[in-house]
């Protein structure tokens, strides 16, 4: 973990060194493919927020620039979540399993955890349904993106010191309780907002509800399998044949494995460096990101 954050900012850097990018409209080619995969892979469980992330590099990328192509991109940004998916499963398939044994009575821990994912995953299901149109309309964009990064970048400074988040004691995963999971939940509406982070507000809505930080982080990622395979599978049916007719069906691959790839490096990685050095160094990531954007916005080199 101690190499992706630098990873990011180098990334970031390189981005923001290509002005001549945004010059004209272009289609996706597998390079882009794959920067949108790494882009994905490392920052969808990271508390820095993917999708802000994605938004800044594909318009630094030069993508979307037609009104076609911005839906196209759009879409493409949701399903490529598959492969971030696709890691949790790996890297956590003894909960998977026992939340499948759960179903068939055989596992009641698993049943009991798999219960807690479900009321965790309604309260923004229900808002995203109700309110998706308004969401991609006012909010995908950089400037809320960049403020939604400064404000969770700040929480995190204040909130996510080293002594909060290790000393402190919680509740392990088998103690969580559905009325609990509803606090998580609540807090991952939060999260529809671009540049907030799903992984962010869950992980301390995790706390809130009384978790200790692993279990937090676990939850994290389960809800988040369970999250971004909804929204993944809703952007297929609605938009899903518009996407592959401008992307072509080998970008959707391409960048599918590099995000797979990429997640799984950053999931086995995260718990542990949360462990040695808490949260607040993505607060000072997200503050530092959102200034920089702020300014190549304000100079635009960036549009928003």
């Amino acid at each position: 973990m101690k190499r992706i954050l630098p990873f990011l900012f180098l990334f970031a850097s390189i981005l923001w060194g290509t002005e001549e990018m945004m010059d004209a409209p272009k289609e996706m080619n597998a390079l882009h493919a794959i920067l949108l995969g790494v882009v994905e892979g490392l920052t969808e469980y990271l508390p820095v927020s993917s999708t802000g992330h994605l938004i800044l590099t594909s318009k630094a990328l030069g993508l979307g620039n037609t009104a076609e192509q911005a839906a196209a991109i759009n879409s493409y940004l949701v399903v490529i979540q598959l492969g971030a998916i696709l890691a949790v499963v790996a890297v956590y398939a003894s909960y998977i399993k026992s939340m499948i044994l759960g179903v068939f009575g055989k596992d009641p821990d698993g049943l009991r955890l798999l219960i807690c994912i479900v009321v965790a995953f309604i309260p923004a299901a229900v808002l995203a349904l109700l309110f998706e149109d308004q969401i991609k309309g006012l909010l995908f964009g950089l400037w809320p993106v960049t403020f939604a990064w400064f404000v969770g970048g700040a929480a995190l400074m204040i909130w996510g010191n080293k002594s909060q988040d290790q000393d402190q004691p919680g509740l392990d995963m088998s103690e969580l309780t559905p009325k609990k999971a509803l606090i998580i939940g609540f807090l991952q509406c939060l999260a529809l907002w671009p540049g907030t982070s799903r992984s962010l507000v869950t992980i301390l809505g995790g706390r809130l509800a009384g978790l200790n930080l692993n279990a937090a982080v676990v939850f994290s990622f389960l809800l988040g399998m369970v999250t971004l395979s909804a929204a993944t599978v809703y952007d297929l049916i609605f938009n899903g044949k518009e996407m592959l007719e401008h992307l072509g069906l080998d970008m959707l691959i391409i960048g599918n494995v590099v995000a797979c790839l990429s997640a799984w490096i950053a999931v086995k990685a995260m718990v542990g460096f949360l462990k040695k050095h808490g949260l607040r160094a993505f607060g000072l990531y997200r503050v530092a990101l959102a200034v920089l954007t702020a300014g190549l916005l304000l100079s635009q080199v960036l549009q928003p």
